[in-house]
């Protein structure tokens, strides 16, 4: 059993730089920029800067004025805010946090300052991420500098591609990714996921922040404790990405441009980032448009080794016969030399017109179009053990050894020669070009006060995600009389693996086993919505203001495929009429630093030819060759009602709510018809309704419907214990929909290892009650010293679990027996903990730490999908004389990522190091250096245990390297 390195000795050392060190404002002279007066008020909607015009109308003229001059005193610099605020600052600024002398702070260090004191005075729990400068995200990606918060980790992937240099989904507090939801400026965004497996097997609900450039941002806030006026669907919280508006620029007009280039290490490529803004107000405040617009180019390559699933080995078998100690032990199935290539071209932009014409009228029009387009080539050499074994009815090894339950190495002498063949090996190419995501949304909003109490908002929108692979180019290659031997060696190094009778290198002799994959594939997301809210004022004590609301949405989800095989009348089997083999193999540096003895250079085919040969041999007519299990269509209907009360009296202040939501819920589930009634192709008139024309059998659709309601109350408590002191307290009920594959009742399986994962239609939304308590000590100047205490109690949470069913083989046109992984309602319990440190030290040094502890399981069964036990983030800055550096290190334990090919599958604990540098030139123009991935970690998958590699990966290192401009 391996002993795990726990970070709580890091912990104690972020408790122990607590001891207050003093704090040297440092001066630096700086040109104002134009910097969005929304990035000062955390929630941008109009309810919102109603409620807070209420307010400020109370503060001081001494704050006010203060806030007016640190507003025109915002640095160029890289800023970033780490803060917990949603609600507008009290009536008086504490004493603790006003200035008592006539000092300029500005830049990140300033974002910081103004951070903590939104923070301090917030009636709820919520991070904030800020860029207070135009395509100053702290981070290259939102993903990115959102795993800076407590309670935040984010992955590289949605699923079934295993693991990329780029995060791309985003969870809270130990639960999975499509639990937390994301906003844009408040509404939800319709999300499209480039990979082939995303967009037919594992649909879920997160959203790929692969397609959301950081230069759109304003801020992010992170939401983790719920009130009555959130949308709902996040269980832990949700993700608002807060954009600019026009309105908010000081400057009449604004323009800003981004031009970078990346170089990436492993593939040597650089690539060209280009970003820009452009933004125009009338003189009178009244109009104004902005446009933004991106195109970003980046090559990324992965080297690797991949065990692509485990099976058991069967009691009654001759190899469990002849060797009693192999019963029921787990051997790997594939083992493949895995080499990934992909071009990401990511462009789009941002419009926005924003319209005021009375103080009481405010309209905004606002829509955004992103298109990532992914072409890559997966390449995988492979022992093939699923069939050399065989479940024990296969080869017998002359030697092997077993650990924890697992055959971990084995020795097959080769048993063939030509005219009786033995097949050892099998290789996989294919090319996908053209794939591409997609996503979009149309939105107004207008906020109209009717009186000087009573304020009207309302919201309309429309979204739409595409994910999208035209076509895959693919050959499968048997390879024969090669023998085999295997060595695993855990998750210390890639396993060794060795063909003593074979070349991988040489593409002679190899011959055409199948032509697969989904082709084409789409998914496509929908989602119309409006709604409506009202706030009034109210000033009766501790009662400040009701605030109720109606929303309506509807939102739909369907995936199609075509199965393609092979064209049998052009004769593909033909050795005559395989692909043609330039000489190519892997490069010669293929898949350094992770250890193992396997085969670094097998043979490749040209992706131009793998190309031309796969549109001549592959047979993808769209109706016989429809693949239906792998389809499913979905509709929910959704409408929710709230209302909340604000309070605020001397040393607190708070808020509650109720929330009531209604989902109707229609799924339309392919139901198979069996081939004893109806055979594939042939007419069906037993079956009203039946559809018959494609070649995987005779099948009907049957809606299934479900109606479900639920209420949501909230209440958040503030408590000033005494001038530095803050105590937070939240409970809630919240509600998050299961994944879209997971209610999709289709079932997609795999041919080659018989497993599969299907769907369930009857699964019922899941239901968290969340319990948060805080304590906050601001113990000098532009400092915190913080805790936290989570508990989440899910009911109805989707676990994995797995049954058998009879599915038709593509491969040999006979119905065999398939593991399916499938989705059940289960329940679970997630309890956790927050630090956080934050300071200013000396010579404009300054530093931030987090850490979160996390014990999420699901109940008596295992780890909830996604939660790691140890997270911590160190961030160390320099910021001082025009110039600001920035080194930030991330640590998350291992998490259970899912059912894979229906066994286990966990990503290792993980490290990763990034680095920036600025230099401000003058107040138009600035220097920037980025390093991603510095310490080039290996990320590892296991399965069961650590005796059960599953993956290697290495993706090298990013330099961007640009120049900002801002007039």
């Amino acid at each position: 059993m391996k002993l795990r390195k726990t970070p709580i000795a890091s912990a104690v050392a972020v408790a122990l730089m607590s001891v207050v060190t003093p704090v040297h404002a440092q001066q630096s002279a700086t040109g104002s920029v134009d910097t969005p007066k929304s990035q000062t008020q955390p929630d941008a909607t109009a309810a919102q800067a109603a409620k807070d015009k209420a307010k400020d109308a109370t503060k001081p003229s001494a704050a006010k004025d203060a806030e007016a001059s640190a507003d025109a005193k915002t640095a160029q610099g890289e800023p970033q805010v780490l803060a917990q605020a949603t609600t507008p600052p009290p009536a008086t600024t504490p004493p603790a946090l006003l200035p008592r002398e006539t000092i300029t702070v500005t830049g990140f260090r300033f974002s910081l300052e103004r951070s903590l004191e939104t923070k301090r005075n917030a009636d709820s729990v919520v991070d904030v991420v800020t860029a207070d400068d135009i395509g100053k995200l702290p981070d290259r990606n939102i993903a990115d500098a959102v795993q800076r918060v407590p309670g935040v980790t984010i992955s590289s992937a949605a699923g079934g591609e295993g693991g990329f240099d780029e995060n791309d989904r985003v969870s809270l507090r130990g639960t999975n990714p499509s639990l937390t939801q994301t906003l844009v400026n408040g509404h939800p965004i319709a999300s499209g996921d480039w990979f082939v497996l995303d967009q037919v097997q594992t649909v879920g609900r997160s959203v790929s922040f692969t397609l959301l450039p950081s230069e759109l941002v304003s801020q992010v806030i992170v939401r983790k404790s719920a009130t009555a006026d959130l949308v709902e669907g996040g269980v832990a919280g949700n993700v608002d990405i807060i954009t600019r508006r026009p309105l908010d620029f000081r400057k009449q007009l604004t323009a800003a441009a981004s031009l970078e280039a990346v170089y990436a290490d492993l593939p040597k490529k650089t690539d060209p980032q280009i970003s820009g803004l452009i933004n125009w107000k009338n003189e009178a405040g009244t109009m104004g448009v902005m446009v933004q617009g991106f195109y970003e180019k980046r090559h990324l390559r992965r080297d690797g080794q991949e065990l692509l699933g485990y099976a058991q080995i069967s009691p009654t078998s001759a190899l469990a016969a002849a060797h009693p100690d192999l019963a029921n032990v787990s051997y790997p199935t594939l083992i493949g030399s895995a080499f990934f290539e992909q071009v990401r071209e990511r462009q789009g932009g941002l419009l926005d017109v924003e319209i005021k014409p009375t103080n009481d009228l405010t309209v905004d029009f606002s829509t955004f179009y992103s298109h990532m387009r992914a072409t890559n080539y997966n390449r995988n050499w492979m022992f093939w053990g699923a069939h050399v074994i065989n479940g024990g009815a296969g080869e017998m090894p002359t030697s092997y050894t077993v650990t924890n339950g697992t055959l971990t190495s084995a020795v097959f002498p080769n048993l063939g020669s030509p005219g009786n063949n033995h097949q050892y090996a099998i290789v996989d190419e294919i090319y996908r070009p053209g794939t591409y995501s997609e996503t979009a949304f149309y939105d107004v909003t207008a906020s109209y006060r009717a009186t000087n109490r009573l304020t009207f908002t309302g919201d309309v929108g429309y979204t739409r995600g595409v994910g999208k692979t035209p076509k895959q180019d693919v050959f499968e290659g048997d390879v024969f009389n090669t023998g085999a031997t295997y060595t695993m060696h855990g998750i210390s190094s890639a396993t060794d693996v060795a063909f003593p009778n074979g070349n991988p290198s040489n593409f002679a002799g190899t011959s055409l086993d199948w032509i697969f994959g989904a082709s084409p594939a789409k998914t496509e997301d929908k989602e119309t919505y409006g709604q409506i809210d009202g706030l009034y004022m109210l000033g009766m004590g501790p009662w400040t203001s009701v605030k109720a609301g109606f929303r309506a949405a509807e939102h739909k989800r369907n995936t199609e495929q075509v199965a393609q095989g092979p064209n049998f009348a052009l004769d593909p089997f033909n050795p005559a009429n395989l692909p043609h083999w330039n000489g190519e193999t892997y490069p010669g540096n293929f898949a350094s630093g992770i250890g193992g003895n396997f085969p670094r250079t097998p043979w490749m085919i040209s992706p131009g030819e793998l190309e031309r040969w796969g549109d001549l041999y592959s047979n993808r007519d769209p109706v016989t060759r429809r693949y239906w299990p792998g389809e499913f269509a979905l509709k929910e209907k959704v409408w929710a009602a709230y209302g909340m009360a604000n309070l605020d009296g001397p040393g607190w202040s708070g808020n509650f709510g109720v929330r009531a939501v209604q989902t109707k819920e229609r799924v339309l589930v392919n139901v198979a018809i069996p081939g004893d009634i109806c055979g594939a192709l042939a007419p069906c008139p037993q079956v009203p309704g039946a559809i018959t024309t494609s070649a995987f059998g005779s099948f009907y659709q049957q809606p299934v419907e479900h109606t479900y309601n639920d209420i949501l109350p909230s209440a958040n408590l503030k408590l000033d214990l005494s001038k530095d002191l803050v105590a937070r307290f939240a409970i809630a009920r919240t509600m998050a929909r299961p994944d879209f594959s997971a209610l999709g009742g289709s079932i997609s399986a795999d041919d080659t290892t018989h497993t599969g994962n299907g769907g369930n239609p009857d699964l019922k939304p899941i239901r968290s009650t969340n319990v948060d308590a805080t304590l906050e000590w601001y113990f000098a100047r532009n400092s915190l010293l913080a805790a936290g205490l989570f508990y989440l109690d899910l009911s109805n949470y989707v676990g994995f679990g797995n049954h058998q069913v009879t599915l038709l083989n593509i491969r040999t046109g006979t119905f065999d027996t398939y593991t399916i992984s499938s989705p059940t309602n289960s329940s679970g319990k997630v309890k956790g903990l927050e630090l956080s440190y934050q300071q200013d030290l000396a010579y404009g040094f300054g530093v931030q730490a987090n850490y979160t502890y996390a014990d999420a399981k699901e109940t008596g069964i295992r780890d909830l999908v996604g939660a790691s036990r140890n997270t911590y983030n160190i961030v160390g800055y320099y910021e001082n004389y025009g110039f600001s550096a920035r080194l930030a290190y991330t640590y998350r334990s291992h998490f259970f990522v899912g059912l894979d090919r229906s066994t286990p599958e966990y990503q290792d604990d993980t490290g990763n190091l990034a680095a920036s540098l600025r230099y401000r030139i003058n107040d138009n123009v600035s220097l920037t250096f980025d390093v991603l991935n510095l310490n080039n970690p290996t990320l590892k998958y296991y399965g069961a245990n650590t005796d059960q590699p599953r993956a290697f990966y290495k993706n090298g290192r990013q330099y961007y390297a640009g120049v900002k401009l801002a007039f």
